[in-house]
């Protein structure tokens, strides 16, 4: 009998996702490797400077500040290279269903409940509405052009309201018109809206719109009182 773990892939080592990450942001962003090569010249070069300056004679200290220049040479390019790698992914969801909920499974601060899962779909454009909780309220992000879904950002707003009718909402529409946000400044969006409530109030609030529902149609063949509950 074979082994149970001969059949599983062996996940690739710390140094061989870095160069796999490497090479899908230089496809994606020819010019990364340049800004990296730059950064760790420019941080080696600090670091012959400062070995120069204060070295003293000392041939000791000399390589200990070449040595700090080319490791944090290093870490500059490493930087850039997530920097860069960020913003290609950001790319690549551009305009795509579900990009959203993609950012939010993957980016949703410390503070904020909800999931990818988005609480209002047009059918035939596709268009999404996502919800978090957080202390500055309840946030419907619109995945979609501003004209096409403005109804069904208000009928949102509008569930909302009447489940939690003291608490303030606010909508940010994604995309590339006057207005609208860019996926990349999501997260950066949210942590700027004023607190509003208290973590007791974030989580009653959170629990009540939980109890509307996502919305969405259940595929035939699908108990709804069998759907397991989102875990966190």
């Amino acid at each position: 009998m074979a082994r149970t773990s001969a059949g599983v892939a062996k996940e690739p080592g710390r140094v061989k996702q870095m160069w796999q990450i490497f090479q899908m942001t230089r496809r994606s962003d020819p010019t990364a490797q340049w800004w990296m090569l730059l950064g760790f010249v420019v941080t080696l070069l600090v670091g012959v400077a400062l070995a120069l300056v204060l070295s003293g004679g000392s041939v000791l200290t000399l390589v200990l500040y070449i040595l700090l220049g080319i490791v944090g040479g290093g870490l500059v390019a490493l930087i850039i290279m997530n920097r860069r790698a960020e913003r290609a992914a950001y790319a690549q969801l551009e305009g795509q269903p579900g990009a959203v909920g993609a950012v939010l499974r993957t980016s949703l601060r410390r503070g904020w409940r909800g999931s990818e899962v988005p609480v209002a779909v047009n059918g035939r454009t596709r268009d999404a509405i996502y919800r978090v909780v957080g202390r500055p309220g309840a946030v419907l992000i619109v995945e979609g052009p501003k004209a096409r879904t403005q109804r069904l950002a208000d009928e949102e707003r509008r569930k909302v309201g009447r489940v939690a009718p003291n608490v303030p909402v606010t909508v940010l529409h994604v995309g590339h018109e006057d207005g609208a946000i860019r996926l990349n400044q999501i997260s950066r969006r949210l942590t700027r809206l004023k607190p509003k409530l208290t973590r007791a109030e974030v989580l009653a609030v959170s629990n009540r719109l939980e109890s509307l529902g996502t919305g969405l149609p259940v595929p035939k063949g699908i108990d709804p009182t069998k759907i397991r509950a989102v875990r966190r």
